[in-house]
């Protein structure tokens, strides 16, 4: 079984317009767990810590994912796209050749809640079209399991059942783990062993492994996942939730600045020049 690498209990920071989240997977992380580029989890009861949203930002050559527990968000993109997330759902975009986006809270109080993933794109992709994409709760496939665990897939697929979204290149695998109350279950999943892979505990705790290679992960701790074995077992029995994220590895150099992510410096360069001219969307 796939056993636990490292723990990572990431950076408080704020973002935005001073939204206050814990940065999970940070810059030095991105390439023991290509392709994915960063991790950000916010949550709070306090509408001071995320009122003020995130206004009009640009990015380009990779894909943002965001899941939203509890809450309400609207996004607007330069490419004419408008979408409201909400409790369960989420917003899917793959900001290509360049888009310019604001995401921006539609409540003034209770709780705000969810995950943004960052997605690289291989290089041959980077400069492809905007898309963007809104899935409701309800659209998003579920799975019980026959011991209670519940399985919402959000990419990729998990016991015979497809995800939301599918990607050919990186293969992105999504899932948000729902442990029952009152005993011992146990989660088991196929996760090639070429994919990197890590989990995220938002509720209770976890133990990843069986027998003498067990590792206990508490909530909001991250696990990154060893790359030893094609199978993973997490046993839970305290009303546990977490994130399982995996995917294929691009390989590929990485050039950050900011909100682009290329293959080189001069790539980088040009992004720049792009949105100070206007020309990026």
């Amino acid at each position: 079984m796939r056993s636990v690498e490292k723990i990572i209990h990431g950076q408080k920071t704020s973002d935005g317009d001073g939204v206050k989240l814990t940065r999970v997977l940070t810059h030095d992380l991105q390439k023991r767990l290509d392709p994915f580029l960063m991790l950000d989890a916010f949550g709070s009861d306090e509408a001071s810590d995320y009122i003020g949203g995130f206004p009009d930002h640009p990015h380009r050559g990779f894909e943002t994912v965001t899941y939203m527990l509890t809450g309400r968000m609207r996004h607007h993109d330069s490419a004419g796209n408008s979408g409201l997330l909400q409790d369960g759902g989420v917003q899917w975009m793959t900001a290509g050749k360049g888009v310019i986006h604001s995401e921006m809270p539609e409540q003034e109080n209770g709780r705000m809640s969810g995950f943004q993933l960052w997605l690289n794109l291989p290089s041959k992709q980077k400069m492809c079209e905007p898309w963007y994409k809104d899935i409701q709760s309800d659209s998003i496939p579920e799975v019980r399991l026959d011991n209670g665990i519940l399985i919402r897939v959000i990419a990729g697929s998990s016991h015979q059942t497809k995800g939301a979204v599918e990607r050919q290149i990186t293969e992105p695998l999504y899932l948000d783990i729902h442990f029952p109350k009152g005993g011992i279950t146990t989660f088991e999943e196929f996760i090639p062993r070429d994919h990197n892979a890590f989990i995220y505990v938002y509720k209770g705790d976890v133990v990843v492994g069986e027998d003498g290679e067990t590792h206990i992960v508490n909530s909001e701790e991250m696990a990154i996942l060893s790359n030893d074995s094609d199978y993973l077992k997490i046993n839970a029995g305290n009303d546990a939730r977490l994130i399982l994220i995996a995917g294929k590895p691009l390989r590929e150099s990485i050039v950050q600045y900011g909100p682009f992510v290329m293959n080189t410096k001069e790539q980088i360069i040009a992004a720049v020049e792009d949105f100070k001219s206007g020309r990026l969307a």
